[in-house]
C-alpha cells in the first residue's frame, strides 16, 4: 500500500524514533509499504518518520541512479550490491568514515528542493535486517549518503539541518513555503 508521505512542518519528521525491539509481521508490513511508497516516488531511502511512524526503521535502494554509483563491502569484501536491494534497516548505528565529500541531496518531504550537503565518503552500519537477523556493511558513494540521510530522519535530524548558510539561504523561501502549507 502507497502511505502519505509527510512534509516538512509535521511532527513526526522531528520526532527521534523508538527503538524496535521485535520484528513481528506489523514491522514487516510498514516496511513492504514503505518500499511501495519509496518506488513510488521515485525516491533511493525512507524513514519511518517521513510516513507519521517515529521508529527506527528506513528503507533504501540506490540501483536506479547509474550516475551515482554505490558501493558494499561486507566482511571486507566487496559484494554485488545489486544482491542486497532493497534493504530495511532496523535499528542501524552508523559509524562516518573519511572526509566530507559535498554532494546533492534532496528528500521526498521537501519536493522540490535539492541542496549541496557535506557529509563523510563512507559509512560502516550495523542493524537488524527484516528477517531478525543482523546486517554489518560499509558502504560509499551514494548508499553512504542516503544511509547518512535517512539515519538523520530516525533522529529527527533534517538535510536543512546540515546545510552550510549560503545553502540554507539558497533554499529557505522554498523551505518556509513547505512549512507553511504543513503546520
Amino acid at each position: 500500500m502507497i502511505l502519505e508521505i509527510v512534509k516538512y512542518g509535521h511532527p513526526a519528521l522531528r520526532a527521534k524514533g523508538k527503538r524496535i525491539e521485535a520484528v513481528n509481521e506489523k514491522i514487516r508490513k510498514l516496511a513492504e509499504d514503505m518500499f511501495a511508497t519509496m518506488k513510488d516516488a521515485e525516491g533511493v531511502g525512507l524513514a519511518a518518520q517521513q510516513v507519521g511512524v517515529p521508529v527506527q526503521l528506513c528503507v533504501l535502494d540506490t540501483r536506479d541512479v547509474p550516475n551515482r554509483p554505490s558501493r558494499m563491502k561486507i566482511d571486507g569484501k566487496e559484494i554485488n550490491f545489486d544482491d542486497y536491494m532493497p534493504l530495511a534497516l532496523i535499528n542501524p548505528e552508523v559509524e562516518k568514515i573519511g572526509p566530507l565529500v559535498l554532494g546533492g541531496e534532496g528528500c521526498l518531504s521537501f519536493p522540490g528542493i535539492s541542496a549541496d550537503v557535506a557529509r563523510p565518503e563512507a559509512v560502516t552500519v550495523k542493524a537488524t535486517g527484516l528477517d531478525g537477523n543482523p546486517i554489518e556493511f560499509e558502504a560509499k558513494g551514494l548508499l553512504a549518503r542516503a544511509v547518512q540521510h535517512e539515519h538523520d530522519h530516525l533522529h529527527g535530524i533534517l538535510f536543512i539541518d546540515r546545510l552550510n548558510k549560503k545553502e540554507r539561504d539558497r533554499v529557505d523561501r522554498d523551505v518556509r513555503r513547505i512549512a507553511a502549507q504543513n503546520s
